[in-house]
């Protein structure tokens, strides 16, 4: 538990030191991009001078960063640019464990009994069963539909489904009955 408060601690001493410096200097107007030593390319390190990764590309206000294993999206105010690299507060190691971590989790959320929504943001109905391939959604008129599992993701409340109402409906109406 002790990797994700550190990434809060990065965070909010790089916003410190941005407070300070507009406390002696004129405030310039919000930036809407990364600052410009912050580029698709830039080697990232942890602060003990590990290899964590290298941004493959700057979204805005936050940085794809490839590590051995996984593409992570993190906000940009999280690394320090210092000697040509950029510097985060994890090492690759504990990065990717966060990541694998997180992942656990979402999938975990793709269970029976879970509430799907559709892409409307209307209730469609509830997981019945979920293989390694599809996920069965018995929907709100009792109609059961089964939908790849790439086609559904984890959500705030739930799990959504790339599909409204309609669409599911229609599809479980073509459809033989599921099992």
């Amino acid at each position: 538990m002790r990797r994700f408060p550190i990434l809060i601690a990065i965070s909010l001493t790089t916003v410190g030191v941005a407070g300070a410096a507009s406390a002696q200097t004129p405030a310039p107007a919000p930036a809407a991009a990364a600052p410009a030593a912050i580029a698709a390319g830039a080697v990232v390190k942890d602060t003990n001078g590990g290899d964590v990764g290298t941004v493959t590309r700057v979204d805005g206000q936050f940085l794809i960063v490839k590590t051995d294993k996984h593409e992570v999206r993190l906000p940009s105010n999280a690394f320090t640019p210092n000697n040509g690299v950029l510097l985060f507060g994890m090492t690759q190691g504990q990065l990717n464990a966060e990541v694998e971590k997180s992942l656990a989790a979402a999938a975990a959320k793709i269970a029976p009994g879970a509430v799907v929504t559709g892409t409307g943001g209307a209730t469609v109905g509830t997981i019945t069963a979920v293989d390694a391939d599809t996920v069965t959604i018995k929907l709100t008129s009792g109609a059961l539909v089964r939908v790849p599992k790439t086609g559904v993701a984890p959500s705030g409340n739930g799990v959504v489904v790339g599909a409204t109402a309609a669409q599911l409906e229609a599809s479980a109406k073509g459809a033989a009955p599921a099992k």
